[in-house]
Order: C-alpha cells, then sequence, then structure tokens
C-alpha cells in the first residue's frame, strides 16, 4: 500500500482551506513575517507511527523551503518523549500548518497502533488482519496505509477493486451459483470474485459455483470450522462480524486465512502527539 502523492496534495488544499480559510489571523498578529523557528514533533504517548510523509507535505505547502528532518520511518513504534521530527523555516507558515500536520499524524498513527493490536493478538495462528471500507470520507488511501503501517492488509481499495456478492446482489440474481455465473461473464479476467455467506449451505453452493475467496460473516466459530473442513484449502476464507480483541484470536484460531475488521479504522482513537 501506498501513498498517493497527487492525491494527498489535493486533501491538503482542502484540509488548510478548512482550517485557515484567509489567513492565520495569530500568527499574522503575533509573529514578524520574516522569524525563523524550529520545532520538534513529540510522541506524548506510546505510538506507532504513520503519516510523517504527509506531514511534510503540509509543512512545505505553506514553507517550501522549510527543512524537515527525522530518522525515523511510519511504521516504527515510537516511544513516550521522543521528537521523532524536527521542523524549521518560517515561524508563521510553520504555526499557520501546525493543526493540520498534527491532526492527521494522530489520526493516522492512531489507527496503525490499533491495527498493531490486532495484529499481535492473532499472532502464529496463520490469519492475516485485513481492513475493511469503513473509513473516513476522503481519507481511504491514508487511513488504508495506515493499516500497512500497523501490520495488517487491505482489503478492496475501492469497489472497482473487485467483485463481491452480497445478500442483496445474490437476492437480485436468484441465487449464488447464477450470481457467480453472471460475474465471471462480464467481469475482466483478472478479477477475483468474493461471496458473502451466512451459513454453511451458502458455504457449499460458493465452493461448487467457482468463488474465488468466501467471506464467513457472523457466523460461530463451530460453523467457520466445519467451513474450513470443507472448503479443504481450495479457496480463501475470510472471517467477518463481531470480531473484536478478545474475540479475534478464537475467530482465527478456526483455520481461516483471513479476519477482517472494520472497527480498526472506524473507531481507532486518534495518539496524543505535539509541536513544541
Amino acid at each position: 500500500m501506498f501513498i498517493d502523492n497527487r492525491k494527498v496534495d489535493r486533501l491538503i488544499d482542502l484540509w488548510l482551506d478548512e482550517d485557515v480559510n484567509y489567513y492565520d489571523l495569530t500568527a499574522k498578529i503575533m509573529i514578524d513575517e520574516d522569524a525563523v523557528a524550529k520545532f520538534g514533533m513529540n510522541a506524548r504517548e506510546p505510538i506507532v507511527l504513520c503519516g510523517l510523509k504527509v506531514a511534510e507535505m503540509i509543512f512545505r505547502k505553506l514553507d517550501p523551503n522549510c527543512s524537515f528532518k527525522t530518522s525515523r520511518k511510519d511504521g516504527d513504534r515510537i516511544p513516550t518523549g521522543e521528537t521523532f521530527a524536527v521542523i524549521e523555516g518560517n515561524a508563521q507558515a510553520l504555526l499557520t500548518a501546525e493543526r493540520v500536520a498534527l491532526n492527521v499524524v494522530q489520526r493516522l498513527s492512531g489507527i496503525a497502533a490499533m491495527a498493531a493490536e490486532y495484529v499481535a493478538k492473532i499472532e502464529g495462528t496463520g490469519a492475516v488482519l485485513l481492513d475493511s471500507r469503513k473509513t473516513t470520507p476522503g481519507l481511504r488511501n491514508l487511513e488504508k496505509y495506515a493499516i500497512v503501517c500497523g501490520g495488517g492488509r487491505n482489503h478492496r481499495l475501492g469497489l472497482d477493486n473487485g467483485i463481491m456478492l452480497k445478500d442483496n446482489h445474490i437476492a437480485v440474481a436468484g441465487s449464488i451459483t447464477a450470481a457467480v455465473k453472471r460475474a465471471k461473464t462480464h467481469a475482466p479476467v483478472l478479477t477475483k470474485i468474493e461471496i458473502e455467506c451466512d451459513n454453511l449451505d451458502q458455504v457449499r453452493e460458493s465452493l461448487d459455483a467457482g468463488a474465488d475467496i468466501i467471506m464467513l460473516d457472523n457466523m460461530s466459530n463451530e460453523d467457520m470450522r466445519e467451513a474450513v473442513k470443507m472448503s479443504a484449502g481450495r479457496v480463501p476464507l475470510e472471517c467477518s462480524g463481531g470480531v473484536r480483541l478478545d474475540t479475534i484470536r478464537a475467530k482465527a484460531e478456526t483455520g481461516v486465512d483471513y479476519v477482517s475488521v472494520g472497527r480498526i479504522t472506524q473507531s481507532a482513537p486518534c495518539v496524543d502527539i505535539g509541536l513544541d
């Protein structure tokens, strides 16, 4: 997973328009236009760092000549009190950019930290943590990047990344078999087809229909173990629904290949980072 600099640059303009509007009234009044300052980005709690490059882009948007120095990289674990980046340049510009830069790094680092917690819970099971499309509107590319920094992997980046046949799609088509046939007829040849299943009968039909991936949605651990036996390694199985820190280990131990968790992007708290 990579950051799309072109899209992020457009987002930065929107973020600054929202926060600054016409100009930073406080900075304009209190700080001379030619004043130079040096600031450090500090971890005020242990964090999994994410968003360094985006922060640099934000500061450089307002001061293209500023210096942004760091010996850290996204995905690093930073202890409380560490100054992980130093920015030097026009004081007005850097202080104007401060809140937007901090907001982004705090949000992305929070997601990375939560992803890392979930990854640690399933270590040794063979299952892989996946995210979902439950992302903040406008921030999907960055939030999914944060998942990777935390040790997880991405599910679909968008609706054009793969075909997922859910209950409503199947109802319209008439059956799982008919839905898969239609999808295979029209989909690009490299596109995978995933089917969401609520019970073992649907799993059996999905296997017979030629699904590439099967999602076991809100199924009991017992039924998921049975689905693993039915599949016998023919297709990857994904577990979804009701996954929390206290339940993910047992779900992963059923033998599924993937466990997808919406809350790691939907509900992750921001971490505490300061600019001093």
